[in-house]
């Protein structure tokens, strides 16, 4: 079985892109904390590359910023390509089937304002206890509708 789930931030604002056959897609990194504290105290950060499609891609680019919470749910695919030096190089990525936004556009700029928009991955411990008093009439998710199923044989 080959599934990932991750929580993290993202390093970048996500561009969209376009295969050659008008495919939307969009890479981005997502920084993402171990669980456990190094010899200093400190918790290490990896750098997840991630790769998502169609409608997901659309919904990531239009609706999240460099910063943004989100948990990613998808597989690790592996690949490689020759390098301009004649080397060939190796990659990983995550291929997200779903990615979830884990705070409203609100929260996202108002972290970004007072954070003067440094990416920090997401804190387990310190992470603030849900609230029930979003106000649905101004949730700027409500459209989004169902989430976007990739088949893999699609991809590969």
């Amino acid at each position: 079985m080959n599934r990932v789930l991750l929580i993290g931030r993202l390093t970048t604002k996500p561009e969209l892109r376009y295969t050659g056959s008008n495919l939307p897609y969009t890479r981005f990194s997502l920084a993402v904390n171990r669980t456990y504290n190094n010899a200093q105290g400190q918790r290490d950060t990896d750098f997840i590359n991630i790769v998502a499609w169609r409608k997901q891609a659309e919904n990531v680019c239009n609706f999240l910023d460099k910063g943004s919470l989100v948990s990613v749910d998808g597989r690790i695919q592996t690949g490689s390509y020759d390098g301009q030096d004649g080397n060939k190089r190796y990659t990983t990525e995550v291929v997200a089937d779903m990615v979830q936004f884990l705070e409203t556009r609100s929260q996202s700029q108002n972290r970004a304002s007072a954070n003067n928009d440094t990416v920090t991955p997401y804190d387990y411990q310190n992470t603030p206890e849900p609230t029930n008093d979003i106000n649905v009439d101004n949730d700027p998710f409500a459209d989004f509708g169902d989430s976007v199923s990739i088949d893999d044989n699609f991809l590969d």
